[in-house]
């Protein structure tokens, strides 16, 4: 990841392109995903490849936690200060209580034996947090989960 490149990009790009991979897994539990994104915000400076392993990480959760059922995931894109703020909320049963405090270290995963690998929130908390001088944080409940990605305009990477 130390030698990703920085780059110009999109405000909405990575998260259209996230859903376009996962567009499958979408369809499987018949998923309705509402986009909600101020079309205003500026271009950032970067590791666009990384950001969209973020995305990725969280939609896919998402996904897996809603399984078969009908669900929905929003995906909202607005500024708060000097941050763009990326919200991703799905209608899932939440993460367990006893377990929040840990969600993002190494190797935890709620998912059945063999479909994780815990460590997708711990590499997003890295990318987040570590490269890009931002914050990542999370309110769950059942029925309504929230990943917050707040990332500097102005970064200093």
């Amino acid at each position: 990841m130390d030698q990703a490149p920085i780059q110009e990009i999109d405000r909405h790009e990575g998260l259209e392109s996230t859903l376009t991979n996962l567009s499958d897994k979408l369809k499987t539990g018949s998923i309705t995903v509402t986009r909600e994104y101020d079309r205003t915000l500026p271009r950032i400076s970067a590791y666009g490849s990384e950001l969209n392993q973020v995305w990725t990480n969280i939609i896919d959760n998402g996904i897996d936690a809603i399984g078969e059922r009908h669900g929905n995931i929003l995906l909202r894109k607005k500024r708060e200060n000097n941050n763009i703020v990326v919200e991703i909320s799905d209608d899932g049963p939440g993460i367990p209580q006893n377990i929040q405090s840990r969600i993002f270290e190494q190797f935890l995963t709620i998912k059945g034996v063999g479909k994780g690998t815990g460590l997708g929130l711990s590499i997003s908390y890295r990318i987040v947090v570590e490269m890009h001088k931002g914050n990542i944080s999370f309110i769950s409940k059942p029925g309504d989960i929230r990943f917050e990605i707040r990332l500097p305009m102005k970064n200093h990477l």
